[in-house]
Parts: C-alpha cells; sequence; structure tokens
C-alpha cells in the first residue's frame, strides 16, 4: 500500500485528505495507525510550531521508522497504541486522519466511537478506506479475474468493503458527514501490482484452499504478465466532523 500511495492517485487522494482537513496552525492533529508515519510531516507543516502532531501505532517495526523519519520534527509526538484504545487525553484532539486502517481491524465502529472520544467538539475527521469489490484485473479469463476479487474480498481482507460503509458508519458513530470522494488508483505494470495487490501471493492461497483450480489459475496469473496490464480498485474518503 505504501507503493500505492507514492503512485499519482495515491499522492492525489492524500493531498486531497490533508487540504480537506482544512488544519490550522496550533491545532492538535491525529494520524491514527500511523504506519512509517508518511503523512506525518505534512501535518506538522500544517499545525505549525505552536501545534501538536500525534501519530499512532501498534507495530514496533512502522514506529520505528515514524520516529526516524520524524525526527527533527518537534511538534510530532509517536506513541505506540491501538485504534480501539488510542493513547489520547479525551476531547484533546481538533483534526484526525486514519488512512487504510479500518479494514483490518476488529471493530471499525469501535475505532470511530475512540475517535470521536478523543476529538473535540468542532473537530474534523477524515476517513480513508479501499472498498475491494471493486478491485478489476483485466484478462481474457474474466471468470478467473472476478474469482480473484471474490477470494480477497471473502478470504484476505478482513472488512473488504468498509470502503462503501464509510459514511453510514460515521453517521452511527455520531459524526457529521460533510464530504464523500473516490479516488480510483490505476495499476499498468504487472511488477507493481503484483506486490501491492498481491496477485501471485493471493492466488497461491486460493488455489491451495481449492478455491480456484490450479491449472486455471496459474494460467491466469502468467498471462497477466504479457503484453498490456491493466488492474484497479476505489479509495473513499469521507470527511467528517464532531
Amino acid at each position: 500500500m505504501l507503493r500505492a500511495a507514492a503512485g499519482d492517485a495515491g499522492r492525489a487522494y492524500k493531498q486531497q485528505l490533508i487540504d480537506l482537513l482544512d488544519i490550522a496552525p496550533g491545532q492538535t492533529a491525529l494520524d491514527a495507525g500511523c504506519g512509517p508515519g508518511t503523512d506525518l510531516p505534512a501535518l506538522a507543516e500544517r499545525v505549525g510550531k505552536d501545534g501538536k502532531v500525534i501519530g499512532i501505532d501498534r507495530d514496533p517495526a512502522m514506529l520505528a521508522r515514524a520516529r526516524d523519519r520524524t525526527v527533527e520534527l518537534s511538534v510530532v509526538e509517536i506513541r505506540e497504541g491501538d485504534v480501539h484504545a488510542l493513547p489520547v487525553a479525551a476531547g484533546s484532539v481538533d483534526r484526525a486522519k486514519i488512512d487504510r486502517v479500518l479494514m483490518h481491524v476488529a471493530d471499525p465502529a469501535d475505532a470511530l466511537a475512540q475517535l470521536r472520544h478523543v476529538t473535540r467538539p468542532g473537530a474534523v475527521i477524515g476517513l480513508v478506506e479501499p472498498d475491494w469489490d471493486t478491485l478489476v484485473i483485466d484478462s481474457e479469463d474474466l471468470d478467473t479475474s472476478r474469482a480473484f476479487t471474490r477470494y480477497t474480498t471473502d478470504h484476505v481482507v478482513r472488512n473488504a468493503t468498509i470502503g462503501r460503509s464509510l459514511a453510514r458508519l460515521a453517521d452511527k458513530a455520531g459524526f457529521l458527514v460533510k464530504t464523500v470522494a473516490t479516488t480510483t488508483p490505476v495499476f499498468r505494470d504487472f511488477q507493481d501490482a503484483d506486490h501491492t495487490l498481491g496477485l501471485g501471493r493471493n492466488m497461491l492461497e486460493a488455489i491451495n484452499e481449492n478455491y480456484i483450480d490450479q491449472q486455471r489459475g496459474r494460467r491466469w496469473f502468467s498471462d497477466l504478465s504479457e503484453g498490456e496490464f491493466y488492474a484497479s480498485f476505489t479509495l473513499i474518503t469521507v470527511i467528517c466532523s464532531r
């Protein structure tokens, strides 16, 4: 997903997200599930020298990378924690984002409740998640492409269709939904798509679980590497207020 974020579509949705958060100098911004801290410098630039940025992740390796990335940014504080129990004082955050994290968590509604708990009245919250039902991979064997997408949504990603549910879940959590937008990352390089989307890895798992016939699956994967390649999926961005 880091490589997807580094592409044109990835940079576009991230810039859109930061802009829509409308961060002002002096505010406190939270990145829940910050990973390696990719977005922390941009948040730090927006809050300025009098603001604060809190990056939270539960993975020690990601936290180490986030600390390395922000070592010279005094306004950034990295904390170990889980989105189900955010180590942040209640009502202390002005702006918050959670980006491609809810698709992995045990209880997205609980994570949103945590965000509501730590944000102030009037805070702005940005949510971004993919909808893996929208994963399309061009192939002459359309049935296998469709089977691969179905396997991804049913067996690979925990909350595979969370993107389409973001606005509804935000509303149920007590947020006021202000903006819903979509971005479509497009992959035209087979190797990049294989690395980012797990084409070979997930196809092998589908074969081993007898979800897709071995000969059919291996032929599909081999054919993808020849000639023009196309794959895409949809990212949904929801901006809401507390």
